[in-house]
């Protein structure tokens, strides 16, 4: 998982290496640090990474401003 900017292409230059998930052997691991610094600042996960991040419980230390997450 990579945080990259919205002006980059999608298989272009990513900003920070946030995490990985492996679903062949069941791997996840996450930098929850960076992803919340780049969730507070607007990032906007697929909807695999926000599954992936709700199953971890990423969203329960996120206080966004005005952001929703079901």
């Amino acid at each position: 998982m990579v945080a990259i900017d919205v002006r980059s292409r999608r298989e272009g230059r990513y900003l920070r290496k946030v995490g990985f998930y492996d679903p062949i052997k069941n791997q996840t691991y996450l930098n929850v640090p960076a992803i919340l610094y780049f969730l507070e600042r607007g990032a906007q996960p697929t909807e695999t990474v926000q599954d992936i991040l709700k199953k971890a419980g990423v969203f329960k230390e996120f206080r966004p401003n005005q952001t929703k997450f079901n």
